[in-house]
C-alpha cells in the first residue's frame, strides 16, 4: 500500500511534527510532503533520511525566513501535489494541508 503524509511545513520540531513522527512509526515507508522543508539538521531526527517533497514555495525568495508571507499561495501550492498514486493520504495539518 502506498501512503503519503502531507504536513503543512517542516520548519521546527514541535507538537505538530511529533504527530508526524508517530505517523511515521505506523507507516515507516510513507512519503512525506509539505509546502516547505527548512528543518535544521539538529531537528531532522524524526524524519531520518526520508526525502520531503516540497512545493514551489520552497524556492520562493526569502521563503526560509518568511514562508508565511506567502499565505495567499498556500492553497494553490498544496493543490499542486499529485496524490493519484496513493492508496492512503494522511493530512497532518492545522492550516492548509487538507486541500
Amino acid at each position: 500500500m502506498r501512503v503519503a503524509i502531507v504536513h503543512d511545513w517542516f520548519v521546527v520540531y514541535a507538537g505538530a511534527e511529533r504527530v508526524v513522527e508517530q505517523l511515521l512509526e505506523i507507516y515507516p515507508h510513507a512519503d512525506l510532503l509539505g509546502l516547505v522543508n527548512f528543518l535544521p539538521d539538529s531537528d531532522r531526527g524524526f524524519i531520518g533520511d526520508r526525502p520531503v517533497k516540497t512545493s514551489f514555495l520552497q524556492k520562493m525568495p526569502f521563503a526560509r525566513k518568511r514562508y508565511r508571507d506567502y499565505l495567499p499561495l498556500f492553497p494553490l501550492a498544496i493543490e499542486q501535489f499529485d496524490m493519484r498514486g496513493y492508496d492512503l493520504v494522511i493530512s497532518s495539518s492545522y492550516a492548509v494541508a487538507k486541500g
